[in-house]
């Protein structure tokens, strides 16, 4: 092809180029145009979407809010019905358990005296076991915090002698009413007394040293002298009462002004833990009868009333608990076996776990091997770590 050729294709050419170029430009316009369309039709859904999500989110804070109203509302509906029923409830139990007239105890002062003497004549004999239960407590081998229940002094405890399950609570120390659960779970899941029966004894009680035993409560009553009463729990009438037969009686454990007689029950019997002005630094022990209230024999103990928070009894052996003014590691420092067969030198050094306050109340349980505590008005149970006596 010579040069002339080529100079006529090239004007050929570049209005070829031209038309493509412009239909690139107008191919690239519509696509650009398309894809703005798009992006305007998203931020309009997005915009609709938005305002649909903040329209139902004020629709639901609107529906929480009236929700947590009527919730508060039945909260207080169900509060005033509780109390109701709680107010229908106590009266319903003080029908059912208000006892008949209570009966008139007469003291037959001379048969007091009588026994009185007897008990005297006897007074720090050797005593004569009626089991062969030779243990005595090693250690505390567990500690469980039931709750908080109640003043800072009171008691709970189960039968002693029985196998029932109830817990029989005496919250503080001067009152004529003992609550009454089912079984241990009612006491421990409910704060209030709602699952409780009431008794409501004839005569109030006092201090702390009451008992559970094979059916039957015995607390102490003052009435200028103290005395032992046994009432039946069953049909809720008073069995037999006893003018305790020690004078000038004074507060048995120096850090619990409020409880003079501590009733025990250990796998011998029962037992009364007491003090009087004529030994005044020390306890006593007495063994009763529980069928009469009898005292059959009585001790006096080289243990201090000083410093001294509370007392029970395991196979025959008086355990007394000492604690500090300003409550420290309670401990139980004074062993007396009234057998024998302990001496205080072989006697454990047992200390119960830091906790919130001192004793009020600590009450044995042969049956279980465990001890129910108030401290400070908390509810607490010690197991105990049993182990043989060494043979004096």
């Amino acid at each position: 092809m010579g040069p002339w050729r080529c100079l006529l294709l090239l004007p050929l050419l570049a209005v070829a180029l031209r038309a493509q170029q412009q239909q690139f430009m107008e191919y690239v316009e519509r696509r650009l145009t398309l894809l703005e369309e798009r992006i305007s039709q998203w931020y309009e859904q997005s915009s609709r979407y938005s305002t649909e999500l903040r329209d139902f989110k004020n629709q639901v804070l609107g529906m929480l809010e009236t929700a947590e109203k009527e919730r508060e509302a039945m909260r207080a509906e169900a509060e005033g019905a509780a109390v109701r029923v709680e107010r229908l409830e106590r009266e319903v139990d003080y029908l059912e358990t208000q006892n008949p007239a209570p009966p008139c105890v007469e003291v037959d002062e001379a048969l007091t005296e009588k026994q009185a003497a007897t008990a005297k004549q006897r007074k720090n004999e050797k005593y004569t076991k009626l089991t062969d239960c030779s243990d005595t407590i090693g250690s505390v081998r567990a500690m469980k915090i039931l709750k908080r229940f109640g003043s800072a002094s009171g008691l709970w405890t189960k039968d002693a002698a029985g196998s029932a399950e109830k817990i029989y609570v005496f919250d503080g120390t001067a009152n004529d009413t003992v609550y009454v659960f089912p079984r241990m779970r009612e006491f421990t899941l409910f704060s209030s007394t709602r699952k409780a029966a009431r008794i409501k004894l004839p005569y109030p009680w006092v201090g702390t040293g009451h008992l559970v035993y094979d059916g039957h409560l015995y607390y102490i009553r003052q009435q200028g002298s103290f005395q032992v009463i046994k009432f039946n729990l069953a049909n809720k009438t008073v069995v037999d009462s006893s003018v305790f037969p020690a004078e000038e009686q004074i507060p048995v454990f120096g850090l619990s002004p409020f409880t003079y007689i501590e009733i025990a029950a250990d796998e011998e019997g029962l037992w009364a833990i007491y003090a009087t002005k004529e030994d005044e630094k020390n306890i006593c022990l007495a063994k009763l009868d529980p069928s009469s209230l009898d005292i059959e024999q009585m001790w006096d103990t080289p243990c201090p009333r000083e410093n001294a928070e509370g007392a029970f009894v395991v196979c025959g052996a008086l355990h007394v608990v000492y604690n500090t003014r300003l409550p420290s590691r309670s401990r139980v420092q004074c062993v007396f076996d009234v057998s024998g067969t302990l001496s205080p030198e072989d006697a454990s050094l047992v200390y119960f776990p830091k906790r919130y306050g001192s004793h009020s109340s600590m009450k044995y349980s042969p049956r279980e091997r465990q001890i129910y505590a108030w401290d400070d008005g908390y509810q607490i149970i010690y197991r105990m770590e049993m182990k043989k006596k060494l043979e004096v």
